[in-house]
């Protein structure tokens, strides 16, 4: 099998796979935040494999510079989500979704 042999499809079957599992991690891990920020990075990565499918295929360059702003994105919402993380495990002593009821009046 040749590079060329893969089309287009084949890139948005790949993304639309990743995408709806990223999508189940979400709904079937609640508890663990780190896995949560996983998944959304993973949904992250998905739809940036679709943009630059489309851009390849279409020959506009528009598709891969989004997906610059989009991973730029992605790395401040790790970045930041790790340190509330850090600062949450410090304070409580755990990371359980569960167990941070800190806003419940």
């Amino acid at each position: 099998m040749n590079f060329s042999d893969i089309t287009l499809p084949h890139y948005l079957t790949l993304g639309g796979i990743l995408f709806a599992l990223s999508v189940i991690g979400i709904f079937l891990n609640r508890r663990n935040l780190i896995v949560l920020l996983m998944a959304i990075e993973l949904m992250l990565l998905a739809v940036n494999m679709n943009f630059i499918a489309f851009s390849h295929y279409l020959g506009d360059m528009g598709g891969q510079v989004f997906v610059f702003f989009i991973l730029t994105v992605a790395a401040a919402e790790s970045a930041i989500g790790l340190a509330i993380l850090v600062v949450l495990f410090r304070n409580r002593a755990t990371i359980a979704a569960d167990e941070l009821d800190a806003l419940k009046g």
